[in-house]
């Protein structure tokens, strides 16, 4: 269960409360750098357990919940901090708890449910992770976005809501479809 792709993971998810603590102290750079090791892991773990066969059933579980976490939490201290709105954040995690309440809330009806990463799911992430390395790296190296800010904001809000709204119809589809 214990390979090197799920040790990775770990790291990640354990690097977790460090870069909140970063952000909460006002060590930009360190949580950019933070940041960027978590995103690589991300990367490098994908690629070991997929190059070497090395994918668990312990993976395929906490692979997704380390990248929810890590994204949850950074809008999160980014909100409380004040380096973004409240209702950013609040949209970002509205989605994931959404998306977890409907896979658990399947189990439970004993009709479990594959969730399988949407196109708009996959923009979404990326851009999430695009937009909080930038704010991150805003506050380290002093920069202001202007303009930018509000229509990044923007735009991961209408991509945020966009695959909320997708995943919820595959839920409803998935729902009906195995009901008795």
């Amino acid at each position: 269960m214990i390979n090197l792709p799920n040790f990775i993971t770990i790291g990640r998810l354990l690097l977790v409360p460090v870069l909140i603590v970063m952000i909460t102290q006002g060590r930009w750079l360190a949580a950019v750098i933070c940041f960027l090791v978590a995103g690589v892991s991300d990367a490098v773990d994908g690629y070991i357990a997929k190059r070497f066969s090395l994918r668990t059933e312990l993976g395929a579980y906490i692979d997704p919940l380390a990248d929810k976490a890590l994204l949850m939490s950074i809008y999160v201290t980014l909100a409380i901090v004040g380096a973004l709105p409240g209702w950013l954040a609040i949209t970002v995690v509205s989605r994931d708890v959404m998306i977890m309440v409907g896979v658990v809330v399947a189990w439970l009806m004993e009709r479990p449910l594959a969730i399988k990463p949407l196109w708009v799911s996959k923009l979404n992430t990326t851009a999430q992770i695009g937009f909080a390395v930038v704010v991150l790296a805003a506050n380290a190296f002093g920069f202001d976005l202007g303009g930018a800010r509000d229509w990044m904001m923007a735009l991961i809000a209408v991509l945020t809501v966009a695959s909320a709204g997708a995943y919820l119809l595959t839920w409803f589809a998935h729902m009906g479809e195995t009901a008795n």
